[in-house]
C-alpha cells in the first residue's frame, strides 16, 4: 500500500511538473509581445497616468526600459451623414535606447469586436468617386480641428506591414481613428454621454503591442 502511494504522489507531482513546463513558454511569449497598461505582472513594466496641465484630459503611460509610449483616446460623432461615433487615439512614442524603433498601425477592440483604423487623407479632391466613399478627410473631424489629434503623422492606413520610425532619443506623435461598430454606443447620464463599455487599443513598437485600455467614462468628447 505504501509502495503505491508513494508511485501516485510521484505521477501527480511529474504530471504537475510537466505542466507547468509547457504553461511557461506560452506565458513568456504573452509577456513579451503584448504589454498592457494597468497589467504590471512583469519586470520593468510600469504603468502611470498624468494630467494635461492645460487640457486636465489624462495621459496614459506605458514605460518597457527604455521605451516609453503615452496615450490618450477621445470620441466625436460621424459626420456626413454617418449614423454613430468615432473613437480617436494619439500615442507619443519616446525612444530613448541606442537603436531606431518601428511604429506600426495598431487596432482597437470594442465589446470583443475587432476594429481597424478608418482610412484617412487631406482631401477627397483628386480621387475616383469609388475611393471618395471609402475615405474619410480628417482636417474635417472634430478631434483634429479641435487639437486633441495632431494633424502631422497618421500612421500607415490598413497595411501592418508599413512601419514609422523613431530614431534613437527622439519622440513620434502617432494619430489614428476608428468608427464605433456598434448599433448604439453611447450612453448618458448624469455625469455626461460616454461610449459603453471599455475599449482597447495598441500601437505595436518593434514586436511589442503597447496595449491601452479605456472605460468610456474616462474618453475626451473632443466634438462641438
Amino acid at each position: 500500500m505504501r509502495h503505491t502511494f508513494a508511485a501516485l504522489l510521484l505521477a501527480l507531482v511529474s504530471a504537475l511538473f510537466g505542466h507547468a513546463q509547457e504553461a511557461v513558454p506560452i506565458f513568456k511569449s504573452q509577456a513579451v509581445n503584448a504589454l498592457v497598461w494597468g497589467e504590471d505582472k512583469f519586470l520593468g513594466v510600469v504603468s502611470s497616468s498624468i494630467r494635461d496641465p492645460i487640457t486636465n484630459n489624462e495621459i496614459r503611460k506605458l514605460n518597457h526600459g527604455d521605451i516609453e509610449v503615452s496615450s490618450k483616446a477621445g470620441f466625436e460623432r460621424a459626420k456626413s451623414g454617418e449614423a454613430g461615433e468615432l473613437l480617436s487615439f494619439t500615442t507619443t512614442i519616446v525612444n530613448n535606447t541606442e537603436s531606431a524603433l518601428s511604429v506600426r498601425q495598431g487596432g482597437a477592440s470594442v465589446d470583443g469586436r475587432l476594429i481597424t483604423p478608418i482610412p484617412l487623407v487631406p482631401t477627397r479632391k483628386g480621387l475616383g468617386k469609388k475611393e471618395r466613399e471609402n475615405v474619410w478627410e480628417f482636417p474635417g473631424l472634430d478631434c483634429f480641428s479641435s487639437g486633441f489629434l495632431p494633424n502631422g503623422t497618421l500612421l500607415p492606413q490598413n497595411d501592418s506591414s508599413k512601419a514609422l520610425t523613431v530614431n534613437p532619443k527622439a519622440a513620434l506623435t502617432v494619430s489614428f481613428v476608428m468608427k464605433d461598430p456598434r448599433y448604439s454606443p453611447i450612453q448618458c447620464s448624469a455625469e455626461g454621454c460616454y461610449p459603453k463599455g471599455t475599449i482597447r487599443f495598441f500601437v505595436r513598437v518593434n514586436t511589442t503591442d503597447f496595449v491601452f485600455a479605456y472605460p468610456g467614462s474616462a474618453m475626451v468628447y473632443c466634438g462641438r
